[in-house]
């Protein structure tokens, strides 16, 4: 580290609220020119939250963030940037039919007196900075045609450029193997070494402890501590940090008589040639929690099981007797209700009535006809209804202005109507508030309690303890550990998501 007197930005008593959600809640943190500050937590602790606010993507609910002893309420992207702050997300946001050059000055592109691209001065600057931080890409190749460790290397040349004084990475080797998350390391300690801040998120522990200058423990939206020191920090450390909430943040569900008959069975699933096969099962009246962290392969596993994306090989038995599921038409008529977790982009025509939402999956076992009257359908509805408590001043009302809650209460109310048998969940209360998220959890009791069958994905630590009967834990796109009755904690699971040995 270069300079640890005076902090090159401070973060404030940050404090960020979404309706009926507090994310962030009075964070405080320096950030030195040099170091790299690393931020540890499960998912949901407030990490990308907190750096959303930094990069101005979102704006704090309150407190503030000093730079150059100037005090900002908030920060817009663009002030961001100019002030030196740059973002390398997790998500892949290139342009796959540009090349390298293109994408890492795209919207910032050099230009020639009259206008014209300067493509030589662009490959130029791009050039030096590689030679700077000893980087190894070939700038004209398109994005398509790279590998994942290159691409990234290419959002980092991206940020660069900007004149970084501030260089956040976001889960930045979630997808890489080994040799290519170390050349990651080794690139993130050359741009500290030039006196470049970096914030750096990882939930893999053993790269944090190999690189981190400090570390920065968040929970629940709360610092929980600060380690200023890391040589002699352990991984378990870091996790008893990271778990440890108070009896108050579990819910108390009515706990049911689970039946021996299995009504799910994945045998030797393989998603694709080169992926795990995962093995698990699904009893008649139980709620099965699945918990994994960034990037484990827990939601791409339920997909596939429910007919959203196609698997290599394996089985799917329903009730004993195998299926054959190659679409979600198919997971529909063995009785396979899939809540997704974006409820707005893949569980809603939000453009649509509340009534056509609801019946849109009923419709399709249904006798298909050229003319169909919605409206003579509200009966069967409104008992759904009633019964799911959703807010709307009539059937014909738009779900676009529905809240975030009801929007979800539809969502599991289109299923209701197909009398499913199997019904997943992933991520059933994100976004929506408390009041909203116990009325969930009485819904999937309820639906145990007639028999039914749930698979809850969730990254709600309190979530998964509170309501299921097993958890599976998913790491590296397999199932590595199950937990049952008093093996279902905090430190099991997490320590099994991050592969740390309890």
């Amino acid at each position: 580290m270069n300079n640890m007197n005076v902090p090159l930005i401070t973060l404030r008593s940050i404090s960020k609220e979404f309706p009926g959600v507090c994310a962030l809640s009075d964070v405080s943190l320096d950030l030195y020119s040099g170091e790299i500050h690393c931020i540890v937590g499960e998912n949901g602790a407030g990490k990308s939250t907190l750096m959303k606010i930094l990069s101005g993507a979102y704006s704090p609910t309150s407190g503030q963030i000093v730079l150059n002893n100037e005090i900002y309420d908030e920060l817009d992207p663009e002030t961001a940037q100019n002030l030196g702050i740059q973002i390398v997300y997790q998500e892949n946001d290139l342009v796959h039919s540009m090349n390298a050059v293109e994408n890492i000055f795209i919207g910032r592109e050099k230009t020639k007196k009259l206008g014209f691209v300067d493509k030589k001065s662009m490959y130029s600057e791009a050039k030096k900075i590689m030679q700077e931080f000893d980087i190894e890409i070939d700038l004209s190749v398109k994005i398509e045609n790279m590998s994942v460790s290159d691409q990234q290397f290419v959002k980092i040349l991206k940020a660069l450029v900007n004149n970084s004084r501030l260089l956040i990475l976001d889960e930045p080797t979630s997808m890489f193997n080994i040799e290519d998350s170390t050349k990651v390391l080794e690139l993130v300690k050359k741009i500290a070494n030039q006196g470049i801040s970096v914030v750096y998120i990882s939930h893999f522990l053993q790269e944090v402890l190999d690189i981190a200058d400090r570390i920065t423990v968040l929970r629940d939206g709360v610092v929980v501590k600060t380690y200023e020191e890391v040589k002699n920090i352990t991984m378990g450390d870091l996790t008893l940090h990271m778990v440890g909430r108070p009896i108050d943040k579990f819910y108390q569900r009515d706990k049911i008589k689970i039946s021996e008959e299995k009504r799910l069975e994945v045998c030797d699933l393989k998603l694709n040639k080169n992926s795990p096969e995962v093995n698990f099962f699904v009893k008649k009246g139980e709620i099965v929690g699945i918990y994994g962290l960034v990037g484990s392969g827990r939601t791409e596993i339920v997909r596939t099981i429910s007919g959203a994306d196609r698997f290599y090989s394996g089985t799917i038995k329903v009730d004993g007797v195998s299926v054959n599921i190659n679409s979600p038409k198919d997971g529909i008529a063995v009785g396979i209700a899939h809540i997704t977790e974006d409820r707005q982009q893949l569980g809603l025509n939000l453009c649509h009535s509340v009534l056509e939402n609801l019946l849109i999956v009923k419709l399709q076992q249904m006798r298909k006809s050229l003319l169909y009257d919605y409206k003579k359908q509200g009966s069967r509805v409104q008992s759904i209804i009633d019964k799911l408590k959703i807010r709307t001043p009539n059937l014909l009302q738009k779900v676009i202005y529905l809240s975030g809650g009801n929007q979800q209460k539809v969502v599991l109310g289109k299923w209701l109507i197909t009398d499913a048998q199997i019904y997943i969940f992933d991520e059933p209360t994100r976004g929506i508030d408390i009041n909203a998220k116990y009325e969930f959890y009485e819904y999937m009791t309820e639906l145990v309690k007639q028999g039914k069958s749930v698979i809850m994905i969730s990254s709600d630590m309190p979530e998964i303890i509170s309501m299921s009967d097993r958890v599976l834990v998913v790491r590296d796109g397999s199932i590595k550990d199950e937990f049952t009755q008093d093996e279902i904690n905090e430190q099991n699971i997490v320590c099994s998501a991050l592969g740390v040995a309890i």
